[in-house]
């Protein structure tokens, strides 16, 4: 019996997102789905950071989905 070397690990791509950070009211959030929310926590603020737009955002989990919500603060 011979043994099989296991699959390479397939890179993880996440899909592009706009986030709607222009179309967003004070208090108004938006949830993404992604298997790396460390990464799209970053995303996220680096964005609002160049839009100019305070934003708080957390890791969690909503309807069985693994993601991040982003708040819009001011």
């Amino acid at each position: 019996m011979s043994k099989k070397n296991p699959p390479e690990a397939m890179p993880l791509e996440e899909p592009e997102w706009i986030f709607p950070f222009s179309q967003m009211q004070v208090g108004q959030s938006f949830f993404i789905p992604t298997l790396r929310p460390a990464y799209m926590l970053y995303a996220i603020q680096n964005g609002a950071k160049r839009e100019g737009i305070g934003i708080k955002v957390h890791k969690t989990t909503e309807d069985g989905f693994l993601g991040v919500r982003a708040w819009r603060i001011n």
